[in-house]
Formats: structure tokens, C-alpha cells, sequence
């Protein structure tokens, strides 16, 4: 031993030493455990402050509850599955026609391919074997989906947050990690310190010792190995963050896997938080990408619909329509049912207001179907589907809000018969407003147009050959031009309803083959033009009515083969003689105007079978009427008629008589010898009824 010695006693050593801790030893090496602590609880905020920020923790949350449920769902199975059993039934098919060249390969392929169908027919319905309640649950979630996508798409918050989180981390380990390197070589084992103690030991130098010193010099270098690890992964994740653009995200790869290709891609921090997932398992993105597109969502609701819409309920609401066809009526449905098609006898559809209607390639099974409706119903057609509507639809029905949304596979349907268009033309969309070209309807016959037309569309020309019904209703809108109407050379019906008409248009003369002409609704007021339909040598059917015709010219006589005329509410004052030269009426309706008298000559009218002179200021009917022999419907009530003549007993074919509102004060006796006169079809008042004796109207009473 060296150096001078002293008698210091043990306790004396332990206070110099504690000493010397206190006032020499470096606040590092002192404090470097309580650093660490508080390194590690900087580093466990930093770390999940994103995940506790309001704005981001709540997006975070309902996205991992979102992605859970999608990956567990029965339907992100069913729907994969379905893609997959497809593409390898349609992998199959190719390598058969690649095979097909030689006979004996013909047979082992046939061979086991009975066995290869049977087990994709097998392994088709166990996938689709998915119930009501799950069907539900999945049709909510992607419900879910798109609403949480709507929302998070809108900002970029998260990625904002991360970004800001990311580089605060890299900054702090950057501080840490240089100020720990830089005070690490503080940490030694031998402490030289100065104490003033001369009165006590002799001594004011000390060496005094750090028996911790070398444990936590090790520690320190340890802690500084694991901070450049912790550093490095946070570098590396700052890269990642400005390399790649992780505000946009493509499902191209699940695309290819999944077979969807409908699936879009996504921004803002969806992307985001889908760019995360996939650092940690591809499979999740791919299975939530299911939720994301529409036609896995249609696939859904048809799913969904099928088990709400059974074939026996569909069944339930068949019944006959108007044209005698057994129609299903479906209403505001989500779509359209695949039980539809297993309804064989329906022969007549009409949907309304349904939504995301594609017709498949299953329609074919419908082979009793001829007619379609659509109403405020935009419908999709596949190849197939298009070619069976081709060869089966006669009627076509559709009903839009503006008639440029009329589905354009309408106006290809050769082997129509009718076609019915409701809607609205819009004036500012020019040429594409109007009706696409119709050259292809080969067998149209009836064209109704319910619009606002100004003119009639060139390419109702298109029909001329085979087209022979042409009825517009124009709901007030004048029609000014009809030029087209002349090249219809085989139309035999015209109706124009409505269509605000001062005079009968000259382009209706030029129809030789006009067999009925209906001009209700509009503004006639004079009809001197009548006198060219003698060149129209087939007319037998003229409606005038709801107009203001004031007066008939006497030369409506030249009509000859004139059967029915309806001059009803109209505000003719007087009628000419000449009327009843027109002696093949059948039917005759003089009904709502101004008429006093009715001029003799109408017993001429053998044929008469129908007479209206209803509403009127008839005071006495002619005698001559009852000369009409066939007349089998009378209709002369609210008049000023005083009496009824006995000679309503000539007309034996008579069913049908009004006489009330006029001021008659009792019925003749003979009424009761019209043999087809019923107590329904005397139209009288129950006074008078009643006063008829017993034995008549026990007579008529009789069926």
C-alpha cells in the first residue's frame, strides 16, 4: 500500500462516497434509468397518438370494425367463390374446343367431364346457399361501406396525422440518440471528487467509486443499439410516406384476384388506411374490395329479392289486362327478381319504378312473353336477352319523365307490333332529344306518341310501308308541321288528340288507305275541309268531337262510305238534312251541343245502330227515327223532351234507352213491346219507371 495512511472507520468511507454520488458523479450517470423510463413513455405517446386523437381515433375504430365484419361475412366468401367456380368452367370450356380435334379425345372428355360439371353444379349450390338473416347482414354492410367511404374520402386527416406523428418520432430519436452518445462516456467507474475534510481524514482530493457504473455503461450502449433499430424503422416509414402515393389506392391486384372488375379505386385516407392493412395482410384489402362494388351489391339484392319474391307470391299478383294477356305488375322494387323467370306462363310484364333492372340472359325462359312496360323503369339488356325480346315482344310499352331516356334497345326490336311512348321532349337538346331512327321496327303497326311534339319526327317516315295506326297525344302543345304524315301511304288509323289544331290538317288527305280519324281536344272551328275526304274513299270512321264546331257544312253528304261520326261537344247550333245522306252510318253522335231540332230525312239512316242527342234543346224527336230499324242504343236524355212517342215499339232491336233529365210526364204503354228493352237499359226517372203498369215492367224486369 501506498500513500498516508488514516484511521478512518468504515461509516466514514460510506458518507465520503455518498458524498462524492452527490456532488461529482455526472446527473447522467445518476439519472440514466429514470431517462430511460421517460424516453419509453415519450416514445409509447408518440407512438399512438394518432390512435387517441378525436379526429382520427374514430375513423381508425369503425374502419377495423368495418374490415372485420367484411372478412367474416358469408357473402365475401360466396362472392369470390362464385368468380372462381366461372373462371374455371370457362378455362375448362376453352381447353374442350382445344381438344376437340380428335374423336377418342371427344369421349375422355366427355367422360370426365360429366364428372367436372357435376362437381361445379355441386360446389354452384353450396356457395349459393346463403340465407335471409345473412343476406340482410350483408346488405347492410355494404351500406356501411358506402356511407364510411363518403365520409372518410371527404378529408386527409389521418394521413396528415401520421405524417406529422412519423416525423416527430424521427426527430426525437435523432435528439436522443446524439445526446445519449455524446454523455454515455460519463458513466465511469472510478469518480474523482474534492470534499473539504482536512480537519477530519486529512484529505480534500477523494477517488471515489460507481458501482453501477459498468452495468449501466453496457446499458447505455444497448439502449443506443436499440434506439438506431427504432430509428432506422422510423426512417424507413418516412420514406414510405413520401415514395409512394399513399392518398391513392388502385385495386388492380384485387381486381385480377377477385375477377370483380367493377371495383373502384379509392383517395384521401381510405387509401390511406388501405395502403396500412396491406403492410400488414394483403387479404383483407382484397376481401373488403367485395363491399366495394356494384355489381357484387346487385348480385346482393337480387339474392335478397329472391328470398322476399318467391315464385308463389310473384304468382299471386298475375291477372288479365286490358289486351286479355296475363301480366305481372312489380312496383317500386330494388330490382328484379330472378324468380321472375321461372314464371313460364306470364305473357305480359310491366315494371314501374323499379331500380337497377338488367334483363338476363335467363329472360329466355319466359317463352310466353309479348308484352313489355316500362315505366320510370331504366332497363339494361345482355346480347341474349336483346335477341329474345327481338323474336317475342309485340307490345312495347315505356313511360319516361324525358323521352331521350328511353333505353335505345327499344327502337331495335324488329318483330314488334306496337309501341306506346310516353314522355317529354326537351327542346334544348336539339337532335338528340327527338326518337332514334325506327328503320329497324319491321313489323311495327301501331305508333303512340304521348309528348309535346311541334312536329312529326322524320323518322316516323321510316314506317311508312307497314305502319297503320298513328296516334299522337300532345297535351296542348300545337302541332305545326305534319308534312311527314304524308309519306304513311299505309296508315289506316289517325289519331291526334289534343294537339291544339285550328283546322283539319291537309296531310290527312293525302291518305288513301285512312280508314278512322280521330281529332278530339282540339281548337277546330269550322270543318269546311270535309269536303276532301272524298278522296279518302276508305274512311268509315270520323271523330270531331271535343272541339267548337259551330256549324256542319252541307257537302259532309259527299262521305258515302261514312259508318260512324261523332260530332259530340262541339257547338252546333243546327243540323243540315244533307247529314242523312250519309246513309251508312252505323254510328252517330250529336251529344254536349246547341241542337233545337233534328231536320227530317233520318229514316234514310237503315243502319243506324247507335244515335246520341243527349244534352241538347231537343223538344220533340222526329217520327222518322223509329224508321231505323237496327237502332239499338238511344240516347236522347237532358233535353226539353215533352212526350215519348208510342212508335218506340218499331224499334224490336232496341237495349239501351236514356231519356232522363228532359220533362217528359209519363212513358207509353208500347215500351214494353221492345222485346230487348231491360229495366238496365231504360234510363229514366223512378217516377216514371214506377208508373208503367205491372205486367211491363214485370216484363222488363225479366232476364
Amino acid at each position: 500500500m501506498h500513500g498516508l495512511k488514516n484511521n478512518l472507520d468504515l461509516q466514514q468511507y460510506s458518507y465520503i462516497n455518498q458524498m462524492c454520488y452527490e456532488t461529482a458523479l455526472h446527473w447522467y450517470a445518476k439519472y440514466f434509468p429514470y431517462l430511460v423510463i421517460i424516453h419509453t413513455l415519450i416514445f409509447m405517446v408518440c407512438a399512438s397518438f394518432w390512435f387517441k386523437y378525436p379526429g382520427t381515433s374514430s375513423k381508425i375504430e369503425h374502419f377495423i370494425a368495418i374490415l372485420s365484419k367484411c372478412f367474416d361475412s358469408p357473402w365475401t366468401t360466396r362472392a369470390i367463390s362464385e368468380v372462381s367456380v366461372e373462371e374455371n368452367g370457362s378455362s375448362e370450356k376453352a381447353d374442350r374446343r382445344r381438344k376437340s380435334s380428335a374423336a377418342t379425345e371427344l369421349m375422355q372428355l366427355s367422360s370426365s367431364g360429366g364428372s367436372v360439371t357435376e362437381k361445379k353444379v355441386a360446389e354452384s349450390s353450396s356457395i349459393s346457399l346463403l340465407d335471409k338473416k345473412e343476406g340482410e347482414q350483408a346488405k347492410a354492410l355494404f351500406e356501411k361501406v358506402k356511407k364510411f367511404r363518403l365520409h372518410v374520402e371527404k378529408g386527409d386527416i389521418l394521413y396528415t396525422m401520421y405524417i406529422r406523428q412519423t416525423v416527430l418520432k424521427v426527430c426525437k430519436f435523432l435528439i436522443i440518440t446524439v445526446y445519449n452518445a455524446v454523455l454515455v462516456p460519463n458513466i465511469s467507474f472510478i469518480v474523482p471528487c474534492s470534499i473539504k475534510m482536512e480537519d477530519m481524514t486529512g484529505y480534500d482530493h477523494f477517488c471515489c467509486n460507481h458501482t453501477k457504473a459498468h452495468l449501466f455503461s453496457k446499458l447505455a450502449i444497448c439502449y443506443i443499439c436499440f434506439l438506431g433499430i427504432y430509428g432506422m424503422t422510423c426512417l424507413y416509414t418516412l420514406y414510405w410516406l413520401f415514395h409512394r402515393p399513399l392518398k391513392e389506392y388502385s385495386f388492380n391486384f384485387a381486381r385480377k384476384e377477385t375477377g370483380i372488375s367493377d371495383i373502384p379505386d379509392v383517395k384521401n385516407d381510405f387509401a390511406f388506411m388501405l395502403h396500412l392493412i396491406d403492410q400488414y395482410d394483403s387479404l383483407y384489402s382484397k376481401r373488403f374490395a367485395v363491399f366495394l362494388s356494384e355489381v357484387s351489391e346487385f348480385k346482393l339484392k337480387q339474392l335478397n329479392l329472391s328470398h322476399e319474391w318467391t315464385v308463389d307470391k310473384l304468382r299471386q299478383k298475375l291477372q288479365k289486362n286490358s289486351h286479355g294477356r296475363l301480366e305481372l305488375h312489380l312496383f317500386m322494387l330494388p330490382g328484379l327478381p330472378d324468380t321472375i323467370f321461372e314464371l313460364t306462363e306470364v305473357e305480359a310484364l310491366k315494371l314501374e319504378l323499379l331500380k337497377d333492372v338488367t334483363f338476363p340472359a335467363s329472360v329466355t325462359q319466359l317463352v310466353n312473353l309479348q308484352e313489355l312496360a316500362l315505366i320510370n323503369c331504366p332497363a339494361k339488356l345482355s346480347f341474349t336477352s336483346l335477341m329474345f325480346f327481338r323474336e317475342h315482344l309485340k307490345v312495347v310499352f315505356v313511360k319516361f319523365d324525358d323521352i331521350k331516356d328511353i333505353p335505345v334497345w327499344t327502337y331495335n326490336l324488329r318483330g314488334l307490333e306496337e309501341l306506346h311512348i310516353l314522355g317529354h321532349f326537351n327542346p334544348e337538346m336539339g337532335r338528340a332529344g327527338t326518337l332514334e331512327c325506327l328503320r329497324e321496327l319491321k313489323n311495327l303497326k301501331v305508333l303512340s306518341l304521348h309528348s309535346n311534339i311541334s312536329k312529326l319526327p322524320p323518322s316516323v317516315a321510316d314506317l311508312a310501308a307497314h305502319l297503320q295506326k298513328l296516334r299522337i297525344h300532345n297535351d296542348g302543345t300545337k302541332l305545326m308541321t305534319l308534312n311527314n304524315l304524308k309519306k304513311l301511304f299505309s296508315v289506316q288509323e289517325v289519331k291526334l288528340i289534343n294537339c291544339n289544331l285550328e283546322r283539319i290538317p291537309h296531310a290527312v288527305f293525302s291518305l288513301v288507305n285512312l280508314q278512322e280519324l280521330d281529332l278530339r281536344d282540339n281548337q277546330l272551328n269550322t270543318i269546311e275541309e270535309v269536303i276532301s275526304f272524298q278522296h279518302c274513299r276508305k274512311l268509315v270512321c270520323l271523330k270531331l268531337w271535343y272541339n267548337h264546331i259551330a256549324s256542319i257544312p252541307e257537302h259532309i253528304r259527299k262521305l258515302k262510305s261514312l259508318e260512324q261520326l261523332d260530332l259530340s261537344h262541339n257547338r252546333i247550333e243546327a243540323l243540315p238534312s244533307q247529314l242523312f245522306l250519309c246513309t251508312k252510318l252505323t254510328y252517330l253522335d250529336l251529344s254536349h251541343n246547341n241542337i233545337q231540332v233534328v231536320p227530317p230525312g233520318m229514316g234514310v239512316l237503315q243502319n243506324l245502330q247507335y244515335f246520341a242527342i243527349s244534352h241538347n234543346s231537343i223538344e220533340a224527336l222526329p217520327n222518322e227515327i223509329f224508321f231505323c230499324k237496327k237502332l239499338r242504343i238511344l240516347k236522347a236524355g237532358n233535353n226539353k223532351l215533352r212526350r215519348l212517342s208510342d212508335r218506340v215499339s218499331w224499334l224490336p232491336l232496341l237495349s239501351r234507352l236514356e231519356l232522363k233529365g228532359n220533362q217528359l210526364e209519363a212513358l207509353p204503354l208500347e215500351i214494353g213491346q221492345c222485346k230487348l228493352l231491360k229495366h238496365s237499359g231504360l234510363v229514366v226517372e223512378s217516377n216514371l219507371y214506377e208508373a208503367l203498369p205491372s205486367e211491363v215492367r214485370e216484363k222488363m224486369e225479366e232476364e
